[in-house]
C-alpha cells in the first residue's frame, strides 16, 4: 500500500468533526426547576462528554451555594467549567414564573422539550418523537436551539411543554420507564452528537484508518491470482472470487488489517508460484 498516502491520512485525521450543515447551530441545555444539585453536576459532566457547552438553570429548587459547591463539582468532573459558567436564573416572585419562562424562551429560534410521558398519545400536547427521528433545522444564519428538561419529580408541565417546537421522549421498557434526568440527558445528547458530527473510527495518536477501494483492489487482485494458481474449475472461479469479495466488501476493514491480509495472501501466492514452477 502507498505509505505516503497513509501518512497524509494519519496527519490529517480527525476522529470527530462537526458536519458543515450544522456549524451555525448553538445548543443550550435548559434545566427547568431542577431539584438535585447532584443531577445538575452529572448533566454538566455528560455535556462535556458530548461537547455541549451552554447550560441554563432556570429557577432551581436547590440553592446556588449547593449547585456550585465542591460536592456538585465532583459530580461534574471534567464538566466543572460548564457548571461554574452556567447561567442561573432565580425568580424572586414565583407568581411570575410562567411569564418569565415565556420571556426567557424568546432568546431561542427553536425549542426542543423532553418528556417521559406520551406512550398512550391521549394528551395531544405531549405527542413526542424519538431522538433518532429528530430532524434538525439547517440554516445559513446562526440559529439558537434550546433543549428543555423538567424537574426530576414531575418533568415539564403541559403549559411549559406547549411552548416547544418539538417534543422528544426516549423509548424505554414498559415495566419501568422512568429515567434519572442525567441519564435521559446523556442519551439525548448522544443522539444529537451523532446527528451533528462526522464521527470516524479511531482514537488517539494512532487512529484506525479504514481501507479504501484502491487498497481493497490490491487484495482482490492477489486473491484472483491465487484462484488462478489453484486451478479451480472455470465455472466456479467467478463465484469463488465474488464470494470472497462480497464478504470483505461488507466489512469495515482497517488499513492495518488489510496490510496483514495482503502479507498473508502474498506468501500463499509465492508458495503456489514455486509449486507451479516445480510441477512444470
Amino acid at each position: 500500500m502507498n505509505k505516503k498516502k497513509t501518512k497524509r491520512e494519519i496527519d490529517s485525521f480527525q476522529e470527530t468533526q462537526m458536519a458543515k450543515e450544522y456549524k451555525n447551530i448553538t445548543f443550550t441545555i435548559v434545566l427547568v426547576e431542577p431539584e438535585s444539585a447532584g443531577n445538575i453536576g452529572s448533566i454538566a459532566r455528560v455535556m462535556e462528554n458530548f461537547n455541549f457547552k451552554n447550560l441554563v438553570i432556570f429557577n432551581p429548587k436547590e440553592s446556588i451555594e449547593n449547585i456550585l459547591s465542591y460536592e456538585t463539582q465532583g459530580f461534574a468532573m471534567h464538566g466543572k467549567d460548564i457548571l461554574l459558567n452556567a447561567e442561573i436564573i432565580e425568580l424572586k416572585n414565583t407568581g411570575d414564573q410562567l411569564r418569565e419562562y415565556q420571556n426567557f424562551l424568546k432568546r431561542f429560534d427553536y425549542i426542543i422539550a423532553t418528556t417521559a410521558k406520551g406512550k398512550r398519545y391521549t394528551n395531544i400536547r405531549r405527542l413526542a418523537i424519538f431522538p433518532n427521528d429528530l430532524t434538525l433545522p439547517i440554516s445559513f444564519n446562526p440559529i439558537k436551539i434550546a433543549i428543555l428538561f423538567g424537574k426530576e419529580s414531575r418533568g415539564l408541565t403541559n403549559e411549559e411543554i406547549s411552548h416547544a417546537d418539538t417534543i422528544l421522549r426516549i423509548p424505554t421498557s414498559i415495566n419501568y420507564s422512568a429515567l434519572n434526568i442525567s441519564h435521559a440527558c446523556g442519551i439525548i445528547l448522544y443522539e444529537l452528537f451523532k446527528k451533528i458530527n462526522i464521527v470516524n473510527i479511531g482514537r488517539g495518536e494512532n487512529p484506525v484508518l479504514i481501507a479504501d477501494r484502491e487498497d481493497r483492489l490490491i487484495l482482490y487482485n492477489m486473491v484472483n491470482s491465487i484462484i488462478e494458481k489453484l486451478k479451480i474449475r472455470a465455472y466456479k472461479k467467478d463465484n469463488v472470487f465474488f464470494a470472497f469479495k462480497n464478504i470483505f466488501g461488507r466489512s469495515f476493514m482497517s488499513k492495518r488489517e488489510l496490510s496483514l491480509m495482503i502479507g498473508l495472501f502474498s506468501k500463499v501466492n509465492d508458495i503456489l508460484e514455486n509449486l507451479n514452477l516445480y510441477d512444470s
